[in-house]
């Protein structure tokens, strides 16, 4: 029997570790000092842990250094030449800054980015397009500040929020937060630092009229939608398109009014819109006054991609379980998530095959340290089976018995 084409002689993690620049995450640990102190355990180990931790969907300490004592034969090809003790992880994820995580993540982000990228984008798609919003991970006990009222037992969970902000043209995040659930949203909005010229998307939650002077000052574009309570004087009504969407009922330059005693001023351009489906009227607000209107809605519609990023995080990578009962070891927990997720989106980006994100999640998930080629397996699974069926004939052409050879099967 021929040798299998689908087999590597590497594991499929150590395939995905190939994403990571090791030489970037040394020089990330020296500027950070994370491994100061530090004998065997290094920031390169402690990445590769994690890692394992989040694609295995390990729940406790103890299924993580038993998943890796199951491997110990293989753990040389993750460049791990031991088996960590479960109290230098859990000193690890206490100590070191989970900056170390970030650094890696946007390294590996920055450096795959253009393969990442959609080169079938239509007119509705615009390269320039950003899009913010966040998403709470519920914590077994009070860490970090949960969202409303104590109940009447008086405890209440914590509760971790991530603000994200994702390239609408690659679908990954770009940029990353984290704060106590209950933090308002329109407080992030002032750490958001786009280039000129960009359309950032965001629903309604992150409202600040300040912050959208400041965008429109340095020529970044929002969209977003008005909410109920907003106080505005309409200036100029704009003539609707006869080829415009019959939804658009109006177009319309505004003054809101917002500060102490509503003496401060913002010029935006308020759009009402009928969605016929949902039989629903929506009043969107940007700053900018060149796209049509009809571009304006679109745009706010390209939001639901954020959703279902979220939804897909949340599916594949549930995070109901950490290592570590700190903020630190929490944080570090999500950003190997992350991490793990641009991994294998950057490895789904390689394949020319159509595949579902989470049947690559749950076949990585059962054969993460087998010796399989994961290029050739995802663009061609059945190949390996074909061969084996062909070889099987080609010995029972001679058989007495030809007619036996579909009992083998």
């Amino acid at each position: 029997m021929g040798k299998d084409k689908n087999f590597s002689g590497q594991p499929i993690f150590t395939q995905l570790l190939s994403f990571l620049d090791k030489s970037n995450i040394k020089r990330f640990s020296k500027e950070l000092k994370a491994d100061r102190y530090v004998k065997k355990f290094t920031s390169y180990k402690h990445v590769v842990v994690m890692l394992f931790v989040a694609f295995e969907g390990y729940h406790s300490m103890r299924d993580t250094i038993l998943g890796l004592l199951s491997n110990a034969h293989k753990l040389q090809h993750l460049g791990l030449d031991y088996v960590v003790k479960r109290s230098t992880l859990s000193e690890a994820n206490a100590r070191r800054p989970n900056e170390i995580f970030v650094k890696v993540y946007h390294d590996t982000y920055q450096h795959h980015a253009h393969i990442l990228a959609d080169s079938k984008l239509s007119k509705i798609d615009i390269k320039r397009l950003y899009i913010m919003d966040s998403t709470t991970i519920t914590l077994f006990k009070d860490i970090l500040k949960g969202v409303g009222r104590n109940p009447d037992n008086g405890k209440k969970k914590g509760g971790i929020k991530a603000h994200t902000i994702i390239r609408s043209e690659d679908n990954m995040p770009c940029f990353i937060r984290y704060t106590a659930a209950a933090k308002n949203d329109h407080l992030l909005l002032k750490e958001v630092d786009l280039p000129k010229g960009s359309i950032l998307c965001f629903d309604k939650g992150y409202v600040d009229y300040a912050q959208y002077e400041i965008f429109t000052s340095k020529e970044i574009w929002y969209v977003t939608r008005l909410k109920d309570n907003a106080l505005y004087v309409a200036r100029e009504e704009f003539d609707i398109p006869d080829d415009a969407n019959s939804g658009v009922l109006k177009d319309e330059e505004i003054e809101l009014s917002y500060g102490k005693n509503k003496l401060q001023k913002h010029k935006a351009r308020r759009i009402a819109y009928w969605d016929s489906v949902n039989k629903r009227l929506f009043e969107f607000v940007t700053n900018n006054f060149d796209l049509t209107a009809e571009e304006i809605t679109l745009i706010y519609k390209k939001r639901w991609q954020i959703e279902l990023l979220f939804k897909q995080l949340k599916q594949n990578f549930p995070l109901k379980y950490f290592l570590g009962d700190n903020e630190n070891a929490i944080i570090i927990q999500i950003w190997a998530v992350m991490l793990a997720n641009l991994l294998l989106t950057i490895l789904k980006s390689k394949i020319k095959k159509s595949w579902a994100f989470s049947n690559m999640v749950s076949i990585i998930r059962h054969q993460l340290m087998s010796y399989i080629n994961a290029y050739s397996f995802f663009e061609d699974p059945e190949r390996a089976w074909r061969e084996l069926i062909k070889e099987n004939k080609l010995n029972d052409q001679y058989s007495l018995f030809p007619d036996w050879e579909g009992a083998y099967f």
